[in-house]
């Protein structure tokens, strides 16, 4: 039964995609007598169902190779292009990932949007969202990846701008859009180029294709810089990190998703072409420069932000840069540790939060405190949620950490050094928030905020008992290293960092220092505050740009080509005009005038030749 499973585990992301289009009905309101909440049900329903076929299809995966699957879809003048699937534990794993937590994030989306008006859209563009996280996992084709980037980039869009009657949604959707748009762009330029060099765009044959390839250095370069830009946007690296920002504007049960398994698609492409980019040295070099800045600059500017969704947001960041540091060394097994601790952690951080927003006067994190005593379940959610995120023994971001920093322990000792000190500020950051919130006394914004109802309270508790869980599942899984040969040193420095971090926050966040926290320079204050400026940089440079060119442009439009338009109109009419008071009636002057043309076109068209006999004539 289970191999019959796997073997049609393909069809998983069909499910969601019928439940998409069963919800359709609901959204624009054809269906009213019923409400639109069995838009809800039915996507619920058929994500069930995806999340149960692969949970019984992955055990059909151990000690069993990758299997391909072959679709045939375009074939003509030597281009072939067939979508080739690949199922193997890692993929049908990532399933199991993506599917349970967009059903957790649906059932909290029952109770989060429980009075919206835009339900039954919501449910219709989730159920899109997992399809096409879905078959990107199952997908085994760079072009074909790049396809489905594109329609979740258009997912994120209509996600986010859900609620498109606020100014502030409007924006962030924009911004999403067009911050992923300048990413997805130069990785089409790179996808057409590794064609060229590679002459084919499977997974499989890219992999035996670099191990042998012999090609120029700056071509590759090129091209491999191109195919990280998409990435780049995806995972929110600097300088294309602002969308994610930008996109908290949406529904909380979406940045559910988002947060957690939305980022890590660039990641999981990233992954994938990582024996591309081992073929340039200067692009390894580049996506561990990416991933350092971002890692520590998102770590610093969370640090500074006092809206829960931001704070949230810039962490997301941080560690999607830890995956960049990752590939650029070759670490793939420590990526891939990471994507899948992250996802579990971040999505229990924002439903832990989500709750507050719900039912919150504000989300500024320095209006509220003492929710302790009224929110328990959400601040066992936080904590479990923070120390699942950090290098915390025995939970399953330690054993990622600890996987990239003993892999980078012999021959990159001072990016170990980079991530003792972005676990540090991450402690710090989460610390810092969970104070800010569920610390200290009550305050006039959080006097009259009690827990959630159960339908966001009960998927949060299920991902706090599977963040806690987890080791167990790695170890079942034999994920985890041998206790026998632990790097002792590297552990240790993860976990003085973590409680370092953990304990200046609760010391400052906690205790009697005044508050705000300002830093003694003002400027660096200003400048994490302010997130490095970058808004202002993309305002100076690309905005300006953009909008120089466009003034260009449509003073080219107004006096070239409207100008020439303009002159042929005006000769016409002359034209036109002296025509009409040359006609006299007389068909002889008709004659006369068709005699005068034709002979006029004849010696234009004979011109060469009697040219050529008068020079003979002459000399």
């Amino acid at each position: 039964m289970d191999k019959i499973l796997l073997q049609t585990v393909w069809l998983v992301p069909f499910y969601s995609l019928i439940g998409g289009l069963l919800a359709v009905p609901w959204s624009p309101g054809i269906i009213r007598k019923t409400g639109p909440r069995p838009a809800g049900y039915v996507n619920l329903v058929m994500t069930f169902c995806s999340f149960v076929h692969c949970v019984l299809a992955f055990p059909a995966t151990e000690n069993h190779p990758p299997q391909e699957i072959f679709i045939p879809w375009l074939s003509t003048a030597g281009l072939d292009l067939s979508i080739a699937l690949e199922i193997s534990s890692i993929s049908v794993g990532a399933l199991i990932v993506i599917t349970g937590l967009n059903f957790l994030a649906q059932i909290f989306a029952i109770g989060y949007m429980e009075m919206d008006w835009g339900w039954g859209r919501f449910y219709s563009l989730l159920g899109l969202f997992e399809a096409g996280l879905c078959a990107l996992v199952l997908c085994n084709n760079l072009f074909f990846s790049y396809v489905i980037l594109e329609i979740l980039t258009l997912g994120t869009y209509l996600l986010v701008g859900l609620w498109f009657s606020q100014p502030l949604v409007v924006t962030g959707a924009r911004d999403a859009f067009l911050t992923k748009r300048v990413g997805d762009l130069f990785l089409l330029m790179g996808v057409l180029g590794l064609w060229t060099l590679a002459g084919t765009w499977n997974y499989t044959d890219l992999e035996i294709w670099a191990r042998t390839a012999k090609v120029d250095p700056t071509i590759i370069t090129l091209v491999c810089l191109a195919l990280i830009a998409g990435p780049m946007g995806k995972c929110a690296q600097f300088p294309l990190h602002l969308w994610l920002d930008e996109a908290m504007e949406g529904p909380v049960p979406s940045t559910i998703l988002r947060n957690s398994v939305v980022v890590a698609s660039g990641a999981w492409v990233l992954i994938k072409l990582q024996p591309v980019f081992s073929l340039s040295t200067v692009v390894s070099s580049a996506m561990v420069a990416i991933g350092t800045v971002t890692a520590i600059g998102g770590s610093l500017i969370a640090i500074a932000q006092i809206d829960i969704k931001r704070c949230l947001s810039y962490s997301v960041s941080a560690y999607m840069g830890l995956v960049f540091i990752a590939v650029g060394t070759e670490q793939d097994e420590a990526a891939l540790l990471l994507v899948l601790t992250h996802a579990l952690s971040a999505a229990l951080l924002v439903m832990s939060t989500g709750g507050i927003i719900w039912n919150s006067i504000t989300q500024d994190i320095t209006q509220l405190g003492g929710l302790w005593s009224r929110r328990p379940i959400s601040g066992l959610a936080f904590i479990v949620g923070t120390l699942g995120l950090i290098g915390f023994p025995p939970l399953g971001s330690f054993w990622a950490l600890f996987k990239l920093a003993d892999g980078l322990w012999s021959t990159h000792p001072w990016l170990v050094g980079i991530i003792i000190v972005i676990n540090g500020l991450t402690a710090f950051s989460l610390t810092r928030e969970f104070a800010l919130i569920f610390g200290g006394k009550p305050t006039q914004m959080s006097e009259r905020s009690p827990e959630a109802h159960w339908p966001m309270v009960l998927p949060m508790v299920i991902l706090l008992g599977f963040v806690l869980h987890l080791p167990l599942v790695l170890q079942s899984l034999s994920l985890l290293p041998n206790w026998a040969n632990l790097n002792k040193d590297v552990a240790l420095l993860l976990v003085w960092s973590s409680i370092f971090g953990c304990s200046i926050a609760g010391v400052i966040y906690l205790g009697n220092i005044p508050k705000p926290i300002r830093l003694p320079w003002q400027g660096l204050q200003d400048l994490l505050a302010y997130d490095f400026y970058t808004p202002k940089l993309y305002k100076i440079t690309i905005i300006f740009g953009v909008a120089q060119l466009a003034k260009f442009a449509d003073i080219i439009d107004r006096f070239v080509v409207d100008g020439i338009v303009n002159l042929v109109g005006l000769f016409s009419l002359i034209g036109g005009e002296g025509l009409k008071y040359s006609t006299t009636g007389q068909t002889q002057f008709y004659a006369l005038t068709i005699l005068l043309g034709v002979g006029v076109l004849g010696a234009w068209v004979t011109w060469p030749f009697w040219g050529v006999q008068f020079l003979d004539l002459i000399f």
